[in-house]
C-alpha cells in the first residue's frame, strides 16, 4: 500500500508566512508538520509515500533528500546527533513528487496520482490532522479496512456548533457511513462525527471519483464528492481515529499543537514546562 499526501495547497490561512513557505513546513518545535505525517505512515507499516506538490513547495522534497552541503558540514563539525537525524530523514521513506499545476481541489490532487497507484487501495493523509496517538492513527484505519475491506474514514467527535468547519458524516450504529455533507450550518447538522484527513480509498472509490467531475462552486473537486458519488451503491465505514488531535491548519491549533509537542520534546520539555508555570496571566 502507498500514501498520498495532497501538500499542493496556498494555504492562505497562515499568510504572510505561508507567501514564500510552504504550510507543510511550518514547523511543531524542530519537525515540519509534514514530517509527522510521513513518520506516521512509517510507523504505520507503510514506506511508499507520494506527495503532491505545487510551484513554491521545493522546500518539501528538499528537507528529505540528502544534502551534500549539510552533510560536510555537520560531519567538519563534529555534529554526530545532528548527523544521525539527517540520516534518519532522508532513510525514512520512498518519496515520489507529483506536481499538480492548478488549483482544482484536493480530489484532483489526487487523480493527479492515479498513474502511480495502479489498481491497488491507498491512503491518504492531509497535513492539518496531526494526532499524538499510542497507535498511530492511520495503522488504526489500516485495521478497520481488514475488516470491512471498504473505502475508511478517519472521524472525530466536534461540538455541532464547529459543524461549519468540517465535512460531516452521518453514520450508523455499525459506523457506516449513511450521508455525507461539506460544512453544514450548525442548525443544519445531522451527526457531531467531523472527518478528519485520514483515509484508506480503494480502487472502486478511486472511480468514483474519476467519473464525478462536476467540480464544487469554487470549480475544485474535492475527495469528499467522490464519496458522496461512492455511497450510494457502495459502503464506506468510518473510524473514531483515538489519540490527541491537532488542527495545524488553524492557527489557534496550531498553536496547541506547538505547546503539547514542545511539552513532550525530551530536550525542552522541562524548561518549557517551568516557564510556562512561571508566566504572569
Amino acid at each position: 500500500m502507498k500514501v498520498v499526501i495532497p501538500a499542493a495547497g496556498l494555504g492562505t490561512r497562515f499568510l504572510p508566512a505561508t507567501k514564500s513557505q510552504p504550510k507543510e513546513m511550518l514547523p511543531l518545535v524542530d519537525k515540519p508538520c509534514i514530517q509527522y505525517l510521513v513518520e506516521e505512515a512509517v510507523n504505520s507499516g507503510i514506506k511508499d509515500i507520494i506527495i503532491i506538490t505545487a510551484d513554491g513547495k521545493r522546500s518539501i522534497k528538499d528537507h528529505f533528500k540528502f544534502s551534500s552541503k549539510l552533510y560536510k558540514h555537520l560531519k567538519r563539525n563534529q555534529k554526530t546527533q545532528a548527523l544521525k537525524e539527517m540520516e534518519r530523514i532522508e532513510k525514512l521513506a520512498n518519496f515520489t513528487y507529483v506536481k499538480q499545476t492548478r488549483p482544482l481541489g484536493d480530489g484532483h490532487a489526487i487523480l493527479c496520482a492515479k498513474h502511480l497507484l495502479k489498481d491497488e487501495p491507498f491512503a491518504v493523509l492531509f497535513g492539518d490532522d496531526i494526532y499524538d496517538s499510542e497507535t498511530p492513527a492511520l495503522k488504526q484505519l489500516l485495521e478497520k479496512y481488514k475488516n470491512h475491506e471498504t473505502p475508511i474514514v478517519g472521524l472525530h467527535k466536534i461540538p455541532k456548533k464547529d459543524c461549519e468547519k468540517y465535512g460531516i458524516a452521518e453514520i450508523d450504529k455499525n459506523l457506516k457511513v449513511k450521508t455525507l455533507v461539506e460544512k453544514p450550518k450548525p442548525e443544519n447538522c445531522r451527526s457531531n462525527f467531523a472527518l478528519t484527513g485520514k483515509y484508506i480509498v480503494t480502487p472502486e472509490l478511486m472511480k468514483a471519483l474519476e467519473k464525478t467531475q462536476k467540480p464544487n462552486k469554487n470549480n475544485e473537486l474535492r475527495l469528499i464528492d467522490g464519496m458522496k458519488t461512492f455511497i450510494k451503491h457502495s459502503s464506506i465505514h468510518g473510524h473514531e481515529i483515538e489519540g490527541e488531535r491537532f488542527d495545524t491548519g488553524d492557527k489557534l491549533g496550531y498553536l496547541k499543537a506547538t505547546v503539547h509537542f514542545s511539552l513532550k520534546h525530551a530536550d525542552l520539555g522541562n524548561d518549557f514546562r517551568k516557564y510556562l508555570r512561571n508566566l504572569d496571566f
